[in-house]
């Protein structure tokens, strides 16, 4: 039996209810039962109906599904933007990129390396592996990528391409 979670403050259950409200509010607005929107969105009415109620154990990708059906997907998009610290958030720390990116690590990356020498000695620094990545993007299979080459063309974009991979 999983354990009982602990009680949300005051002002968070609130701001529940208020979230609820304004979503039952909006699908009335739209002239949809519960009964049809619970069914757009893949799920039960009874779940629905907690929902609008403000309910903490539901998920939040029912709270997406929801709002999608009901034409408000871009409005969760404003839920956690924090537009006032663009100053800070360029002040943080860059994330860590190895000085030297090992090609045997990274098999994607090392397909397309193929004029770089081969073996277990090839090292690329940041900026030509960022580089490769962007130029030979086609070439590259996303779904056969290693989670750690993943996670390095993340670093790479965040570091060297402050931000964005143009492919």
């Amino acid at each position: 039996m999983p354990a009982k979670p602990t009680p949300l403050p005051e002002a968070e259950v609130r701001q529940l209810a208020e979230l609820g409200e304004r979503l039952r509010l909006a699908r009335l607005r739209r002239g949809q039962t519960a009964a049809a929107v619970a069914a757009r969105a893949g799920i039960t009415r009874v779940t629905l109906t907690r929902l609008e109620r403000g309910e903490a154990g539901v998920t939040v990708g029912t709270l997406i599904k929801v709002m999608g059906v009901l034409g408000l997907a871009d409005d969760f998009e404003c839920l956690a933007r924090d537009t006032g610290h663009a100053l800070a958030t360029e002040r943080l720390a860059p994330r860590r990129v190895p000085p030297g990116i090992r090609l045997a690590h990274y098999p994607q990356l090392q397909s397309v390396a193929w004029h770089v020498a081969e073996g277990p000695a090839a090292v690329l620094t940041p900026a030509e592996a960022f580089t490769l990545y962007e130029r030979n993007w086609r070439h590259i299979e996303p779904a056969k990528m290693l989670p750690r080459e993943l996670a390095l063309l993340e670093r790479l974009t965040a570091t060297v391409g402050k931000g964005v991979l143009l492919v």
